[in-house]
């Protein structure tokens, strides 16, 4: 076999793994953490440092890029088959 077969199809593999682990991950665990305020859903003002309401999320917790993807996509399907 060619070594550059071998090396292309080993690639393909390996990124359609991860490609199927992350979306199994989006479709079991479509929520994670928010980064901005560590899953507390408050983060603090700069100046006064009062407590507040994060503006990225909804009570600490934000959907995966993958599976936001998916909501759009399946909308965009279900508006067509309309």
């Amino acid at each position: 076999m060619d070594p550059l077969l071998t090396l292309a199809s080993v690639t393909a593999t390996i990124l359609a793994l991860v490609t199927l682990g992350y979306a199994g991950l989006c479709w079991v665990i479509p929520f994670k953490t928010c980064k901005r305020c560590a899953g507390t859903g408050h983060t603090t003002t700069r100046f006064l440092h009062r407590p507040r309401a994060c503006r990225r999320c909804d009570r600490g917790m934000r959907l995966r890029l993958g599976r936001r993807v998916y909501n759009v996509l399946h909308r965009l399907r279900a508006e067509a088959h309309r």
